[in-house]
């Protein structure tokens, strides 16, 4: 049996910064505690590793003691939480993604100048909920072509912004039709890099092998893209680590295709090659 594993697979940028932030903070810790406001990432193994560490999750600011450190995410928050955190004297370590960033001041800098947010992306991931948060919470958001006829068109200006998880030919085509039906409208394309490399890479990859194995979170917004490109293309099995695959199956192919979301870590990636290598 052979295996290719894509060219770019695993953590990301904003995710390994997110987590070398929030490390570091528990390896310097001293009587103050480290909270984190949600899952650092949408990997559970991951996660289970820096609370065994000593991190404490959290969904919200009320649950952190006064003076203690709490992480943001690399998902981002709203603005109103770095009030909140202010006013609870807690020392904010800001790990939200620089390309999350960029989306929040581009929403909250539009918001500021009249003009109404779209945001294309799903309404309850938190990295959606926390760019809402910069524009008073009250951005359009939609999901794919169809919710289009939903749209309102009684404002003068639009500003259009994406999650940044999203897939890009999606949401060149719902950019392309929003300007077609608005008269008024500046769209950004706020798909991160590392979104579009692992999209194009797991597409290519998809198309000469048969069979593709994607890592990643169930919950995970990214990793679940993958999975919907490959499955375009060829058998394709979602997992969470090595112990979601059965030998029975993968031994059936040929050759096997690798992949993972950018919240998967590389051991639980390296699990996997090795299953494979041993198979």
């Amino acid at each position: 049996m052979k295996f290719k594993v894509a060219d770019y697979a695993g953590f990301c940028f904003g995710v390994q910064r997110a987590m070398d932030m929030a490390w570091e903070e528990l390896e310097t810790m001293n009587k103050n505690e480290v909270y984190s406001l949600g899952p650092l990432i949408h990997n559970k193994q991951a996660v289970k590793v820096y609370e065994d560490k000593g991190l404490k999750v959290v969904d919200n600011l009320d649950k952190v003691n006064q003076k203690s450190k709490v992480i943001i995410r690399s998902h981002g928050v709203s603005k109103d939480i770095y009030s909140s955190a202010v006013d609870k004297n807690l020392k904010v370590i800001d790990a939200t993604c620089p390309f999350v960033k960029k989306i929040q001041d581009i929403a909250n800098e539009y918001y500021d100048k009249g003009y109404k947010i779209i945001i294309v992306g799903d309404k309850f991931h938190p990295e959606v909920v926390g760019i809402n948060g910069w524009c008073d919470n009250e951005a359009i958001i939609i999901k794919n072509i169809e919710d289009l006829s939903g749209i309102p068109r009684n404002y003068k200006k639009y500003c259009v912004v994406a999650q940044t998880t999203i897939n890009l030919n999606m949401y060149q085509e719902i950019s392309k039709k929003l300007k077609n039906i608005l008269e008024d409208v500046i769209v950004h394309n706020t798909i991160c890099l590392a979104t579009r490399d692992r999209q194009k890479s797991a597409s290519e990859l998809s198309k000469e092998v048969d069979c593709m194995i994607v890592i990643g979170g169930k919950h995970s917004s990214n990793t679940q893209k993958l999975v919907k490109i490959c499955e375009e293309n060829v058998e394709t099995y979602h997992i969470e680590t090595v112990d979601d695959l059965d030998a029975n199956n993968i031994n059936t192919y040929s050759c096997v295709g690798i992949t993972a979301g950018a919240s998967t870590p590389s051991w639980i990636i390296e699990d996997v090659i090795k299953f494979i290598k041993n198979i």
